[in-house]
């Protein structure tokens, strides 16, 4: 307790880390503490995404997610070439296997259009197979600025620079915060230990909306969580995909679809699909926590979202239990594809906030409380963002 920061942060992903890296370039004397709640970083989200450097084609423009994907992407392929962080801007096609689906594309390409994505074309379906030769479909967009990345290994490399400089930052691992007392100078009261700090951000992820209930922000929202399962390619057809193959998203839900993407160490996953998760940090298909769970269901948003999309949400779940239903939906794209061809794969939680109405929240949302900033809303392309959402939070502090 005699210790006084002058910032703590807390959560230990990449918003996180990004956050206190930030803080080191712009105030090189200020003594930084992070505090994640995990015995390592990059434990939940960051960790288990499908990583992916997205392009930022898909976000509303002027929305701080169309902005801080943009600006966040090419810092982050910056600091993965000056680190030699494993990476790869190989490019994907969103591809249209239905006419339905064409006016759907057309607006993908007019959204990149006029957020500047970098180098997107409309390519026919001959131009798709040049790229991905396995791909049957009646057209595409071609988004060459898209990569991958190993974002743990991107989290790993802030934490070594942060707390290798000369005036070191703190990081304790295995401590969550319980108590968040507000002053001017603040405490921070973990399962372990109580620290003070003269201003909090915190990137709590999954955790956001309890983290901020804590410090008595006003929140009518809640997270819930939604799991999304991978499949992987067996050795067998590894080849029928080159890099990253998309489908055209339906606008009525707020996730990207099933998709394909080479993974920087060679596998080539499948999915994610999304489904309710009865734990918000539970990465099996019978993850269960009474806590979460409750939270979850006794909260109106989520019986909204749900009743709305009935047939959506009843899809998702028993595909998220039906290897062969997973594989038909993979088949819209690459139908020659067979079972045998996926092996089961890993999970991941993504964090989703939700209105009482059922809406989803769907942009990046920071907010002050006394000498708090909180990060509520962080969904994709937070990863790719990560740099960009750490140097916006950096600006706020300066204002």
């Amino acid at each position: 307790m005699s210790e006084i920061y002058d910032y703590a942060v807390v959560g230990g992903g990449i918003v996180g880390l990004s956050t206190a890296y930030k803080l080191t370039l712009k105030f090189p004397q200020a003594k930084v503490l992070v505090i994640e709640k995990e015995i390592e970083l990059s434990a939940h989200q960051t960790g288990n995404n499908s990583g992916v450097i997205h392009s930022g084609l898909y976000y509303a423009p002027g929305s701080l997610k169309a902005e801080n994907c943009k600006t966040g992407r090419l810092e982050l392929v910056a600091f993965a070439q000056k680190h030699n962080i494993p990476h790869d801007v190989c490019g994907k096609v969103i591809v249209a296997t239905d006419e339905k689906e064409l006016p759907f594309m057309e607006n993908i390409f007019n959204n990149g259009i006029a957020n500047e994505t970098e180098g997107i074309t409309k390519i026919n379906a001959e131009e798709v197979k040049q790229i991905e030769p396995y791909v049957e479909s009646i057209g595409g967009i071609h988004v060459p600025c898209t990569g991958i990345i190993d974002y743990r290994a991107t989290v790993h490399k802030l934490a070594d620079i942060i707390t290798a400089s000369s005036n070191p930052a703190v990081i304790k691992l295995g401590e969550e915060v319980t108590v968040i007392n507000q002053g001017e100078i603040s405490e921070l009261v973990t399962t372990k230990e109580s620290y003070k700090a003269k201003k909090m951000i915190f990137c709590g992820g999954l955790q956001a909306d309890r983290l901020a209930k804590k410090d008595h922000v006003d929140l009518k929202e809640k997270v819930v969580p939604f799991r999304g399962d991978y499949y992987e390619l067996t050795e067998k057809a590894k080849h029928k995909v080159k890099n990253l193959i998309y489908p055209v998203p339906n606008p009525d839900f707020p996730f990207l679809g099933v998709h394909f993407t080479r993974m920087t160490d060679g596998e080539i996953e499948c999915g994610p699909n999304a489904v309710f998760s009865f734990k918000r940090e539970g990465y099996s298909r019978t993850s269960f926590s009474l806590k979460d769970t409750w939270d979850a269901l006794s909260y109106k948003g989520t019986w909204s979202l749900l009743t709305q999309n009935p047939k959506y949400a009843l899809m998702e779940y028993r595909r998220a239990f039906s290897k062969q239903l997973f594989l038909e939906t993979l088949q819209r794209m690459i139908p020659s594809l067979e079972l045998d061809d996926l092996k089961k794969g890993r999970s991941g939680v993504r964090a989703q906030l939700l209105g009482v109405s059922g809406e989803t929240r769907d942009d990046f949302r920071i907010e002050y409380k006394g000498n708090s900033i909180h990060v509520l809303n962080a969904p994709s392309p937070a990863a790719t963002a990560g740099l960009a959402i750490g140097q916006k939070i950096v600006d706020m502090i300066d204002e």
